[in-house]
């Protein structure tokens, strides 16, 4: 299939994550004018001036995570929903947060239509996490910060695992995995990426 060939030659070579990717498909998370665009490997915007990622980096962001089956996943910015859809078919449990009310709304409404019971969207301030369902045993953020949130790491399960683009949003941005250790943190830069930023509060 050209679209997972396509990952493949990026680099997103993990077959579960191709997998859960083959099962979700992109189209029905892009709207109106781009959704023709919905199989190129591109970002493409959604509403509320938003952007739902590249596949590739979908794919590698996903593959860094290394999600297990039994874990509970934290993602940060839930966007179009495309990422937790795929989130949903690697881990237990999906918890998505999004400072947009109109964001979470209509993915809530595909994760219905798609029977993906195990997502739990909500709309709220991500950059604090959900303190309330910590710890999680996997966080991926979709919005770039200067640095890692510290409310995000301190949710994280010690062995867990964070996945973020960190740096100043009109600079190249760098991708990172976060792992905590019984002593602290342990930090992997992965890529250069593009991400919006990480704003704190909620959306229009």
């Amino acid at each position: 299939m050209q679209f997972l060939f396509a990952l493949r030659s990026k680099g997103v070579t993990d077959a579960r994550v191709l997998t859960a990717m083959e099962k979700t498909d992109r189209a029905l998370f892009v709207r109106g004018l781009f959704a023709e665009r919905a199989y190129e490997d591109m970002p493409l915007p959604i509403a509320a001036g938003q952007t739902i990622s590249q596949p590739s980096v979908v794919g590698l962001m996903t593959q860094a995570l290394n999600v297990q089956p039994r874990d509970k996943v934290l993602e940060v910015g839930t966007g179009s929903g495309y990422q937790a859809a795929i989130l949903s078919h690697l881990a237990r449990r999906v918890y998505t947060v999004d400072r947009y009310k109109r964001l979470v709304a209509d993915a809530r409404v595909l994760f219905e239509q798609l029977n993906l019971v195990n997502i739990t969207a909500i709309s709220g301030d991500g950059s604090f996490g959900l303190p309330e369902q910590a710890p999680f045993d996997r966080i991926l953020v979709t919005a770039a910060a200067e640095d890692p949130p510290g409310p995000l790491l301190a949710q994280l399960r010690i062995g867990g695992i964070m996945v973020l683009p960190v740096g100043q949003s009109d600079t190249v941005q760098s991708l990172i995995r976060v792992t905590r250790t019984e002593e602290g943190f342990d930090y992997e830069e992965l890529r250069p990426v593009r991400f919006v930023p990480l704003i704190e509060g909620m959306g229009d």
